[in-house]
């Protein structure tokens, strides 16, 4: 995390919105790479989220222990190995879900804008309906309000048309739909390759630079030599 010089105006933070769909790894691969580049991030972790971490990774997310869970969380790659990232936290900020007076929840509240990783299906539905049943559907809708860029990297399979309809919604909104759905031509050669390329295209979308996952160049047989690293 770069360090605020004195006199100098934060950046403003990115809402990072984690739901209840599987793919937890996605969604600590995108935090890491956002903290990575500088940036500040506005965590919010859903109800249902804290059930699917803690049967992907065995790990709790506790509101009076957020800092040492998320930092056991980002430390771990997406093989379940701890200590494979030393993840620095100093520029998260941590919003409860249930907390509609929280900062996120005003448009006057300034953001960069929001990811949504991973996003269920019931998130999407909410926030094409406008829903703001939590903090994270309320945060999605000000994102979208206030004209902020919003990135929603859905995770299910197969989509019926309920859901293609709301992510269509989405879409004519201004968000940027980005499915879960790793490519091989980066040269993958293990599970943290193909998770971190579609961490790698969610900033993408955000505009945020980064170094997950070899970009193509237009010559075959890239995906052959050894993958990006960083």
């Amino acid at each position: 995390m770069n360090p605020v010089k004195p006199g100098e105006t934060p950046r403003p933070p990115w809402i990072v919105g984690v739901s209840g769909a599987s793919g937890t790894p996605y969604a600590a691969a995108v935090l890491r790479a956002l903290l990575a580049a500088g940036e500040r991030v506005d965590l919010v972790v859903s109800r249902a989220s804290r059930l699917t971490l803690l049967d992907e990774t065995g790990l709790p997310f506790r509101d009076a222990h957020w800092q040492d869970d998320l930092r056991e969380w980002l430390s771990r790659g997406a093989d379940g190995k701890p200590g494979t990232f030393a993840p620095d936290l100093g520029g998260v900020r941590y919003w409860n879900a249930g907390d509609l007076a929280a900062g996120p929840s005003s448009g006057s509240y300034a953001t960069q804008g929001m990811v949504i990783v991973p996003a269920s299906t019931a998130c999407v539905a909410g926030v094409a309906l406008g829903l703001s049943k939590d903090l994270l559907q309320r945060a999605a809708s000000v994102t979208l309000k206030e004209r902020r860029p919003l990135v929603v990297a859905v995770r299910e399979t197969p989509l019926n048309g309920q859901t293609l309809r709301h992510l269509v919604t989405l879409d004519d909104a201004g968000a940027a739909v980005v499915p879960t759905s790793p490519a091989f031509y980066a040269g993958a050669t293990h599970i943290q390759d193909l998770v971190d390329f579609v961490a790698g295209r969610v900033l993408d979308a955000a505009g945020v630079p980064h170094s997950l996952y070899r970009r193509w160049t237009g010559e075959l047989g890239g995906g052959s030599a050894a993958p990006a690293t960083g």
